[in-house]
Order: structure tokens, then sequence, then C-alpha cells
């Protein structure tokens, strides 16, 4: 069990999805007080049979706790849990730290984190990668921005959920790190399906084709972990099309505010597209092996 220290004992927690739910889970198994709120309560029950409190509003969350996290779906349910009335900025007393896990703007959280730096409340933007496997495990990578006093006094609750916990800098730079991820990620899916299909067509057993190519230099995470799922038809999201393509659309958005052009990332957003538009917006990003 983690040590805590005296100013981190009481957590609350927004946002119970595909990794929200295991992420609490862990935070609690290190021995952290528990509050929590959703939009549903049922989506909570595990949590509350297993001791975490049910507040029904994100103000009565908000009341006692030392840190907030928040992981929701797109960056206006950031916006409506921080800044909406009875929001996070209104409701969090001096000296909490906000914890948007959320993969958002880098342009929000730097407001974010202006606006409750003037109520003498701390914010962190610290999205993560590793899927629903890495929220179980608490193995995420977690890519953290605002002010390190913040971060260093965060890194035990920090170390509950992830594995590689990296400071990035000032506000908006754990943002800024998680789009550079998404990118990367973005053309690694596409080169991952057609390794795939190409082995098929050459007539190879693709699952003999990677126990070879996995441990080499094509070597990737989604390579060994989504390949395998491709393989057995297996498309339930560890992390859904539809938040992958809000990502891509929050990383292109940030390119042209810096003058750079991902010509990937534009080929990658396409594609995904063309498959939520078919209606496999709530499938796992390895849909993508349905369509090529």
């Amino acid at each position: 069990m983690k040590t805590i220290g005296d100013n981190m004992k009481t957590i609350g927690f927004i946002g119970l999805g595909v990794m929200g739910r295991s992420m609490a889970a862990n935070i609690k198994k290190a021995g952290y007080d528990l509050r929590i709120y959703t939009r549903r309560k049922a989506t909570a029950g595990d949590l509350i049979a297993d001791g975490a409190t049910w507040c029904d509003t994100v103000a009565g969350l908000a009341s006692g706790c030392d840190a907030i996290i928040t992981i929701v779906g797109y960056p206006q349910d950031v916006e409506e849990v921080y800044c909406g009335k009875g929001g996070l900025l209104e409701s969090a007393g001096q000296g909490t730290i906000l914890i948007d896990m959320t993969t958002s703007s880098p342009s929000l959280a730097l407001r974010i984190y202006t606006a409750a730096k003037k109520k003498g409340i701390a914010a962190l933007d610290a999205p993560v990668s590793g899927g629903d496997v890495g929220a179980k495990n608490g193995t995420l990578s977690i890519m953290i921005g605002g002010d390190k006093s913040s971060f260093e006094t965060a890194l035990p609750l920090f170390e509950s959920m992830g594995k590689n916990i990296v400071y990035q800098g000032k506000a908006g730079a754990g943002q800024h790190c998680k789009a550079s991820n998404q990118i990367a990620i973005a053309s690694t899916m596409m080169g991952v399906v057609e390794a795939i299909r190409y082995a098929e067509e050459a007539g190879l057993d693709p699952r003999t084709v990677l126990t070879s190519i996995e441990s080499g230099g094509a070597g990737s995470w989604s390579l060994s972990n989504l390949a395998p799922r491709m393989l057995d038809g297996n498309f339930e999201p560890g992390f859904f099309v539809k938040h992958f393509l809000k990502d891509m659309k929050i990383a292109l958005d940030s390119s042209a505010e810096l003058g750079f052009n991902p010509q990937g990332l534009v080929l990658a957003e396409k594609l995904y597209q063309k498959i939520a538009d078919a209606g496999d917006g709530d499938k796992g990003t390895q849909v993508l092996y349905k369509y090529c």
C-alpha cells in the first residue's frame, strides 16, 4: 500500500468510463478515501460496494477533497465540469489540486490553470496512455503539465494509477505531450493493420508473423496488444474510435496553431472518420482492420 501524506487523503473522482473505473478502483486500493460522481449512479455500484462515497453533484464532491481527478469524454465536458455553474472552479476549496486526466485541449488546460490559480487552487493537466489494460493494471503512462510543486505533491496519487509518470512542464504541456502520443499512435495503427493484411495476402499465418515482428524493430504496444484482438475479431473498445477521433482533431487543431502539418495524422483522421460514419464509432480503434 502507498504511503499517504497528511495533505493527500481524500480524493474526488469524476468519470467512470472504460479507463476511469479502473483508475478509481486503484486509487481506492491504494488506501485513499474516495469520493465519486458520475451522471448515472448505477455505473459506480461496484466502487460504492467497495467503500467509495457517492456524491450526487460536482459541488457536493468538491467539498472536503484534497485532490479531484476528472477523466471525461470531450473538451466540452471538461469545460462544463470545471467552468459551469456549480463546477469545480466555483466549488473546490483553496489548496485543492484539480487534476484533469481527460485528453483535452492544451489551450483549455491553460485557461483552467489560470482561473484556478486566481482562486488559490492548483490545476494539473495529466492525460494518460495505456488503454484499458494499463488502467486496470495501474501501469498507465501519465504526462503532466502545471506547477512542479503541485506535481510533486500529487506524485503518490499518480503512482497508484501509473508507472511511467513524467512532468512535462508548464500548464498545457501534458496535453501537448498527449497530442504527440496520439500522432504517433495514429500512424502506427495504420502500419499495424497493413502489416497484418499483407501477411494474410501473402498466405502467411499472421499470428506466426507476429511472433517474429513484435520483438524486432517493428515492435509497438499496438502491435502486441491490438493485433491479436484484430485477429480474434474482437473489436470491443479498450479505446473508442469516437474518442480517438476527438484526440486526433485536438492534435490537428493544435498543429494548425503551431503552423505544423502532420500528414500521417491527416490521413489517419480521414480513415477513422469513415469508420465512425459507417456506424462503428463505439468500437475499439483496432476495428480499422475491418476497413482495410
